[in-house]
């Protein structure tokens, strides 16, 4: 019977403490996360019951490994107590707890300084009458920033004919937590290498190095290095300074170097790094002529002559090497295509001789054309009527033979005859009547004239066609016939006589 008393007691309890329990809880974050370094709270909330249940002692407790260890107790009789290697970096956050009469419904702490060796996971327990124990847990993860540089590997960097792929810039994100994660931006065309080192503290490092083949196109390009941490981007950049022989050109020969041309000169250009600091001139196959060597110029002296054309090289040297640029000249008698004028270009002959050959030329020409447009006027002037001698043209000269019809003889000629000017009325053009050109008879004597000036002829239109005018033909010069200097005819009798 008493066995049957005490096991219900025992039941009537547990279900008393059952009912009890379900009201009493620990609230707790999941996760909280923080750097090292830094400070971080860790919640811990008693929901107590109705009515409420005595707390007996507040205790956080650090699990690791399946095994706990203590880090801060409250207990209402004993107080506050932190345990090493927390005393100097937990405390309660509420001031009741450390109160002689405390409250321990809120025993949130907070973590200072965090350590890497901080992360684990974080119980909350809460030890109460008659209810027994309750408990919730915290997961802490603590984060490294990375210690993030970007450097070159060496301040100058030489450009070497081999043309070796060689490391020019290295970026490192150092004992981060968790990992980064790194990036390359740049035109160069080169290639990148990653590694990452695991610490014994649990933090990474990731190293990356950036490989090219240095050039002088290498020179002052940018590199740049992202370190991506989390949400986190840091970047960092440098220039590189590519050093390279020099890259050699002659200017100053524009293919128009003809004799007499003056001031004359070629200038070596040279792109180095760095800048040259030696320049040779030389000319293949010979001597320089008479020029003056003014730093990377050759001033020539005097005019062109044929003595100037070569091939001339100049030779740059800097710190890493020496190269050479070469230029063709060649000289020409005349200007191609010269511009009026000009410093390099006077306009004076270039051959005395053909100048002087086309003045005289041009004088004849000028001379020529003078006669011609004499004589053609001269013709203008004239009519066509034969010759102004007292002589008639053959069949109708007005002379019979000697002894005939009772007429003198004919004088002897001298034997250069001379003829009487035209007289007044011969040099006065005739007058066409006006009833010529309205269908009237002619003046009687303008038809009977046995020519028409030249204007005349011209003006002589008649029902819109030009009248044409018949000579008689030439008679037939026999044997006994004399031709005379101005067109006539006589016969050899007169002409004896």
């Amino acid at each position: 019977m008493a066995m049957a008393i005490f096991t219900s007691f025992w039941i009537l309890l547990v279900a008393a403490n059952l009912s009890g329990g379900r009201a009493q809880t620990v609230q707790m974050d999941s996760t909280k996360s923080g750097f090292v370094g830094a400070q971080v709270e860790l919640r811990c909330l008693f929901v107590n019951s109705n009515p409420p249940v005595k707390i007996s002692q507040v205790t956080w407790q650090k699990f690791v490994n399946g095994t706990k260890q203590n880090v801060a107790i409250a207990n209402p009789t004993m107080g506050v107590s932190v345990l090493a290697p927390f005393k100097e970096r937990v405390a309660f956050k509420q001031p009741a707890v450390r109160h002689r009469t405390p409250s321990l419904e809120d025993t949130t702490i907070t973590f200072s300084n965090l350590r890497l060796s901080d992360e684990a996971a974080y119980i909350c327990e809460y030890t109460t009458f008659p209810a027994g124990n309750r408990e919730n847990m915290v997961n802490l993860t603590v984060f490294a920033q990375p210690v993030t540089r970007l450097t070159l590997t060496a301040p100058i960097i030489v450009a070497r004919p081999q043309k070796h792929r060689m490391t020019v810039a290295t970026c490192v994100s150092a004992n981060g937590k968790p990992p980064s994660v790194i990036t390359w931006e740049t035109r160069l065309k080169g290639e990148a290498t990653f590694q990452e080192t695991h610490n014994a503290n649990g933090t990474v490092t990731v190293h990356s190095s950036y490989t090219v083949v240095p050039t002088r196109d290498a020179h002052k390009q940018k590199l740049t290095c992202t370190v991506t941490y989390r949400k986190e981007k840091i970047t960092e950049s440098v220039v590189l300074n590519v050093q390279y022989e020099p890259e050699v050109f002659i200017e100053g020969f524009d293919g128009n170097w003809y004799l007499n041309r003056q001031n004359v000169q070629l200038t070596c250009m040279a792109d180095a790094n760095p800048p040259v600091t030696v320049y040779q001139w030389r000319l293949l196959n010979g001597s320089l002529p008479n020029v003056e060597i003014r730093n990377n110029s050759l001033f020539f002296k005097g005019p062109v002559t044929y003595d100037l054309a070569g091939t001339y090289v100049c030779d740059a040297t800097n710190s890493v090497g020496t190269r050479s640029g070469q230029v063709e000249v060649n000289v020409t008698e005349y200007p191609n295509n010269p511009p009026p004028g000009g410093r390099d270009n006077p306009q004076e002959p270039q051959n005395p001789g053909a100048a002087i050959g086309g003045a005289v030329g041009g004088v004849a020409l000028l001379g020529v054309a003078a006669g011609l447009l004499f004589v053609f006027l001269r013709r203008r002037q004239h009519t066509f009527k034969g010759d102004y001698s007292t002589k008639k043209h053959a069949f109708g000269n007005g002379y019979s033979k000697a002894g005939a019809g009772g007429a003198p003889p004919h004088p002897a000629l001298p034997k250069s005859p001379q003829y009487p000017d035209d007289s007044d009325d011969e040099k006065k053009p005739p007058q066409i009547a006006p009833a010529a050109f309205e269908g009237g008879e002619r003046d009687s004597e303008d038809t009977k004239r046995p020519y028409f000036t030249v204007e005349e002829a011209e003006r002589r239109e008649y029902d819109g066609r030009t009248l044409s005018f018949q000579y008689e033909p030439d008679a037939e010069i026999t044997d006994d016939m004399v031709s005379q200097t101005d067109g006539s005819v006589i016969s050899k009798k007169e002409w004896y006589v």
